[in-house]
């Protein structure tokens, strides 16, 4: 019975530090919409996007208010969104988005993780050029026929349409749209009654590389720890 509890216990902990680490991404996610675009959700689409991530990830509606109030004030830390690029082991590229209010602290453990990692960190623009950055919704395919949604959204910047999976393996239908169309197709999908499962902004790679599981394996380690790292918001890469 003992060793039950214990199990149990630490299954509940490794939920609680899940949900912590969620809710400081969105709330830093937050925090960046706001600096960039002002606090009303209404004439910020990343603000939209925020909340929309906030909600997504269990984060009570007192909670995401108060996040935007703090973005707004005075003393408000200054978070600002950084991108890393570099490559991970067998020619993998790597793009690392952050959310920091200190971006020596950041690159510093950036670094070290592309060390650790058996990687190497660029310059700007030295493998965002494979990539393409792209807002991303993405819908419950429950009452939703994908041809006549791509027929509704295809004046409102739709790219690409198809099925993926969610998190837990769940089907999703995935929207992509150039990054400066997230507005539009936004208000196309509110207009139509759809609320996404979740959005966001992502590099999607232009072309991808195959590798052994072997290879992979080694390869995924540098992402793993970059996304274990605190200041660490979203990783991308090209491995097929």
């Amino acid at each position: 019975m003992g060793r039950i509890f214990e199990t149990r216990k630490a299954t509940m902990f490794k939920r609680w530090d899940r949900m912590a680490k969620a809710f400081t991404r969105v709330g830093r996610e937050i925090a960046v919409a706001v600096r960039q675009g002002g606090p009303s959700p209404e004439s910020n689409p990343a603000l939209r996007r925020a909340v929309q991530n906030a909600r997504a990830a269990n984060m009570p509606k007192d909670r995401i208010e108060n996040a935007i109030k703090r973005a707004s004030g005075d003393d408000a830390a200054d978070y600002q969104e950084l991108v890393y690029e570099g490559y991970a082991p067998h020619g993998v590229a790597v793009m690392a988005v952050a959310a920091t209010d200190n971006p020596t602290r950041t690159i510093a453990n950036v670094r070290v993780c592309f060390n650790k990692g058996g990687g190497t960190i660029g310059q700007s623009g030295s493998v965002a050029f494979g990539f393409n950055r792209m807002g991303v919704f993405r819908l419950d395919p429950k009452g939703l026929d994908l041809e006549e949604l791509e027929l509704d959204l295809i004046d409102h910047g739709l790219e690409e349409l198809g099925e993926g999976e969610g998190e837990k393996g769940e089907p999703q239908i995935v929207v992509r749209c150039a990054l400066a169309d997230f507005g539009r197709m936004q208000a196309a999908l509110e207009a139509r009654g759809i609320e996404p499962v979740a959005t966001a902004s992502e590099f999607i790679p232009t072309t991808t590389v195959s590798l052994s599981e072997e290879q992979a394996t080694e390869a995924l380690k540098l992402v793993d720890l970059l996304e274990q790292d605190d200041d660490v918001q979203q990783v991308f890469h090209n491995l097929a």
